[in-house]
């Protein structure tokens, strides 16, 4: 199949859960026949460096400037005289949609695949048929962080925003020829919204064999985890919950115990929080931190999506506690895979107990990571990715 895909960033290097998902799928997709013309956004021309690692699996590979920072008073002002939110505002590139219309003009494609519905706009009026991949539900994770907001007079204006990104996500889910979700959870969510709407599961997924490799040891004092993106709002939600109401809790029972805070723009968001007890960092491999970690301590509260958190930890051997919400999208199941408790006090006592109760902790890791083995492994999700591939080529043919 010719695909032309568009995604909100370049997919390398693998520092979100968007650029591994992508990065991972184009490589099979490629090794399986497709011929991808890629299409992506950078915040800075550094980025640029990159390029190179994406055209060994791509016919050709493009990249748009958009706003380096989010919060800008153009951004903000486009967004408060536009009737799109402000997600699909900072996400805008200009001549990004003329390129892509010329692009449809000179190559005929089988399809386009869009990577979240904010690149949708992008996309001229066409007859292709469009694959639109949504790794969360927009509104509900914008709509979760707003109802938490404490300053009455702006949360007003946040749910204006929250209302303009539900009408054009669901606008853009009608649009799409299909739409496919990350979890059982979403697709039902948006079943809920648009009953006849046509929603795929091609969940997340990880490279087993890469997290499997061992290469270096468990830290001789035990290492509670958490780690991700700290520009998504679930992922500081996460850590605010676990440095004020679980690490105290864990500390205070044991008292070498370290907390490291890993991801994408940690420092920026936590330097406060570095002392002898807290490293807060980015680093180059995870699974380094992965394997020197004791317990990965997840306490998340806003849905949607797949945490590649829980994947990796689980590919890696390193047990896994966090929320009823935190596990969505996976089959890992209560003590058998994974520990999943609700409550901060509770989370802090089953991490506890997974440190203090080794041959418990040996369990729950050798199990998941069997499942992730089984279930998880990014070959089988690229294979039913490029059979929907060539569902839509059928329809357009």
């Amino acid at each position: 199949m010719k695909v032309l895909m568009l995604t909100p960033y370049l997919p390398y290097p693998l520092l979100t859960g968007g650029q591994t998902r992508s990065y991972n799928l184009i490589k099979r997709l490629s090794n399986l026949g497709h011929k991808i013309t890629l299409f992506c956004l950078i915040k800075d021309n550094s980025e640029r460096k990159y390029v190179g690692e994406l055209e060994k699996f791509c016919q050709e590979v493009q990249v748009f400037k958009r706003s380096g920072h989010p919060w800008t008073a153009t951004n903000i002002l486009r967004t408060g005289f536009s009737f799109y939110p402000f997600l699909v505002i900072r996400n805008w590139a200009g001549g990004e949609k003329g390129t892509v219309k010329n692009k449809l003009e000179e190559e005929n494609f089988d399809l386009i695949h869009a990577e979240t519905f904010y690149v949708m706009p992008h996309i001229p009026k066409t007859n292709i048929p469009i694959l639109l991949v949504e790794q969360t539900i927009e509104y509900l994770v914008y709509k979760h962080f707003v109802d938490e907001f404490k300053i009455p007079a702006i949360k007003q204006l946040l749910y204006v925003d929250v209302a303009k990104m539900k009408y054009w996500e669901l606008n853009y889910w009608k649009q799409a020829k299909r739409v496919v979700a990350m979890s059982e959870d979403d697709k039902k969510a948006m079943i809920k919204q648009l009953p006849s709407l046509a929603v795929d599961i091609v969940p997340n997924g990880v490279d087993s064999d890469f997290f499997g490799k061992k290469i270096t040891n468990q830290s001789k004092d035990p290492v509670i985890l958490y780690l991700g993106n700290f520009t998504w709002l679930q992922n500081r939600e996460a850590v605010a919950v676990l440095v004020n109401k679980v690490w105290p809790r864990i500390k205070n029972k044991l008292p070498t115990a370290k907390l490291w805070i890993i991801g994408k723009n940690a420092k920026e968001f936590f330097a406060n929080l570095e002392s002898g007890d807290v490293r807060v960092d980015e680093v180059l491999d995870v699974r380094e931190v992965y394997q020197k970690g004791a317990v990965l301590v997840a306490p998340i509260y806003g849905g949607g999506g797949t945490r590649y958190k829980n994947l990796e930890s689980f590919a890696s051997g390193l047990p896994v506690v966090t929320t009823s919400i935190g596990i969505r999208g996976t089959e890992a199941k209560d003590k058998v895979e994974v520990v999943i408790r609700d409550e901060p006090e509770d989370i802090a006592a089953a991490a506890i107990d997974l440190i203090n109760n080794k041959s418990f902790s040996k369990i729950i890791a050798e199990n998941a990571k069997k499942m992730v083995k089984e279930k998880y492994d990014w070959d089988p999700i690229a294979k039913k990715l490029s059979n929907i591939y060539e569902q839509l080529g059928q329809v357009k043919s």
